[in-house]
């Protein structure tokens, strides 16, 4: 039996195959195909995602790992490689990724294709950093699609619908430090456009939905690289002003699980891939929306008050990011400036009717759901949210005619 890592998503496909190279990719999908068996690409799990649940065959791509080339601003990563290792591969030569995920466990592979994203105004995700991708389809060809073809839209975000990826190139940027400050606002002050989140590079928000109390994350440029400064200059000085922020904060919230908690004291200088992610990310279920930047204060304000009419305790802090919009024809951000909302329950609990609350509310708001996350979109659903979705179908009609790609969750999403 195959279960994610939190232990919320899990089947019983009927074979494994794990190739070791592409040529084997190449034989797993045609043995299917001769089968009359349908494949799901298997990443890493991270997600929360229905996407890979299949009762046939699970093409497993981890040991497809480690990095193939890096040139001056590029990298091409083998499919299962983590998001970790690249970042650690890439600071050895001086570049980095600049999307920085909450996921540094997920598989370069799976997180193209669920949409995977960081935070900040102007830093697409890791799907909008692709140049280039190596895959094999569903009639076991194997394909190379570069940048200027019009492919490479669809497979940005391509769900496992079109093949099963073998390498990913990657645009990379100079590798630098970053300074990590955390602030308690309100939510009120924060969210509306042209605020902290539009203000700096990487930004993020938890907020604790009854009370509007906040806490800002936020990271930019190094002020003074120097590690021990003369006196009471003004990087001392901010230090010493978030930290009080920071005791006050978790003085307040603490002893509150729904509330968020301060993660650093003072101000904190690192790499982003090593600052930013969620260092102990809880095992539990995650539904996650899409909204259009400028409807992000009014949602806030509409969840809050559902979720308190129906009596639907959120247990853990709601986290509010940030993104640009994106090209890819399937990506939840696609043509639009984007805040992205996301609600997280305790492992064990009974997330159902909250998630669809939030699904609700946020649908309504203009939202389309994470990939990787919870939701119970239809065909109908997709067709109406995407714009693009007739030409997908016909990339898919070519790359998968016979529906190698296919299964139940897939079809409620694409349709036959």
């Amino acid at each position: 039996m195959w279960v994610n890592w939190w232990g919320g998503q899990q089947c019983r496909p009927r074979r494994t195959d794990r190739p070791l190279d592409e040529a084997g990719v190449v034989a797993a999908l045609r043995r299917a195909g001769e089968r009359g068996q349908t494949v799901r690409p298997l990443g890493s799990g991270w997600s929360d995602s229905t996407l890979t649940l299949t009762n046939d065959v699970h093409v497993d791509c981890s040991a497809l790992t480690g990095i193939v080339a890096v040139t001056s601003d590029t990298v091409r990563a083998r499919a299962g490689a983590t998001l970790a290792s690249v970042q650690a591969a890439l600071a050895e030569r001086g570049r980095a990724l600049a999307t920085v995920t909450h996921g540094p466990g997920a598989t370069v592979a799976g997180a193209v294709a669920t949409g995977t994203h960081g935070s900040g105004a102007t830093i697409g995700s890791l799907s909008d950093q692709v140049v280039g991708m190596r895959f094999v389809d569903g009639t076991g060809r194997l394909r190379k699609v570069a940048a200027g073809e019009p492919e490479l839209e669809a497979l940005r975000t391509h769900l496992g619908a079109l093949g099963v990826v073998t390498e990913v190139e990657l645009r990379t940027v100079p590798a630098g430090q970053v300074e990590a400050h955390e602030e308690a606002v309100g939510a009120e002050e924060v969210l509306e456009v042209g605020g902290p989140l539009d203000e700096h590079r990487f930004a993020a928000v938890e907020l604790h939905l009854p009370s509007g109390e906040a806490l800002l994350r936020w990271a930019g440029p190094v002020v003074d690289p120097d590690p021990e400064p003369a006196s009471t200059g003004p990087v001392e000085a901010l230090g010493r002003v978030v930290t009080r922020l920071g005791h006050t904060a978790s003085a307040q919230w603490s002893a509150q699980r729904s509330r968020p908690v301060p993660r650093w004291e003072g101000v904190v200088t690192g790499s982003p891939h090593d600052l930013l992610p969620d260092p102990h990310p809880g095992r539990g279920g995650v539904t996650e929306w899409a909204l259009p930047r400028e409807a992000l204060a009014g949602a806030i304000r509409e969840l809050g008050a559902a979720t308190a009419a129906r009596d639907r305790e959120v247990r853990r802090p709601v986290e509010v990011r940030t993104g640009p919009a994106e090209t890819g024809w399937l990506h939840p951000a696609h043509g639009r400036a984007t805040a992205w909302v996301t609600v997280r329950t305790q492992r064990g609990d009974d997330h159902g009717p909250l998630f669809r609350l939030v699904g609700s509310v946020l649908e309504g708001m203009g939202g389309r759901p994470h990939w990787a996350g919870r939701h119970d979109w239809t065909a109908a659903d997709v067709a109406l949210a995407y714009p693009e979705l007739p030409q997908f179908v016909a990339v898919r009609d070519r790359l998968d005619p016979d529906r190698l790609f296919g299964g139940d969750h897939l079809e409620a999403l694409l349709g036959p």
